[in-house]
């Protein structure tokens, strides 16, 4: 069982979880993705209820929405996707989704945001958020991993491995067997 070890502050705690589950996975974070991701789950403990959304329909109308309100609504899409992709990726079992689907949604939806910005700083952000949206992912499947949860199952891992390149998911394969994966139709050729 890991050590516990206290931090002043429940972002502190939240950045060292964070920067230990991506060196878990070898993952580099920027300040700016490693905070966005500690702001991320301090939002989500304050208001743990995600309930039984759709992220799809979630995602149109967040298309459709008054243009004030669609960078809030499409950022909802993507944190929500980001938490489904990483944290709770039982819930896409449970909805017979998978995993790729709340990863296609979430980065689109990160995406859109940063499209949808006049430029500047905001759009940076959110455009590194769908850039690194995988990464970001596999953190918090690290991190749910670090505190004893159960990880991917190997059918999970290699589709995510062949269909979005999750580093995460090729280390869980890898730990499988001794092959190395292939990552896709367009490795064999």
């Amino acid at each position: 069982m890991p050590e516990l070890i206290m931090e002043p502050t429940p972002a502190a705690q939240w950045q060292r979880l964070v920067q230990e589950a991506a060196g878990q996975v070898h993952q580099e974070l920027d300040e700016t993705l490693e905070s966005y991701l500690v702001l991320l789950m301090i939002r989500f403990t304050e208001n743990p209820e995600t309930g039984h959304r759709i992220m799809a329909l979630d995602y149109l109308r967040g298309l459709r929405a008054a243009p004030r309100a669609q960078a809030v609504a499409l950022r909802d899409v993507g944190d929500h996707c980001l938490l489904f992709s990483g944290l709770f990726s039982q819930r896409a079992r449970r909805r017979r989704v998978s995993v790729g689907y709340f990863v296609d949604i979430g980065r689109s939806a990160y995406q859109q945001v940063a499209d949808r910005q006049p430029g500047g700083s905001l759009s940076d952000l959110f455009g590194a958020l769908a850039h690194g949206f995988l990464g970001l992912s596999d953190v918090l499947r690290a991190m749910r991993e670090l505190g004893g949860a159960p990880g991917l199952s190997a059918l999970e891992a290699l589709e995510l491995w062949q269909d979005h390149g999750s580093r995460q998911a090729r280390q869980v394969l890898e730990g499988i067997t001794d092959a190395t994966p292939l990552r896709g139709p367009e490795t064999l050729m």
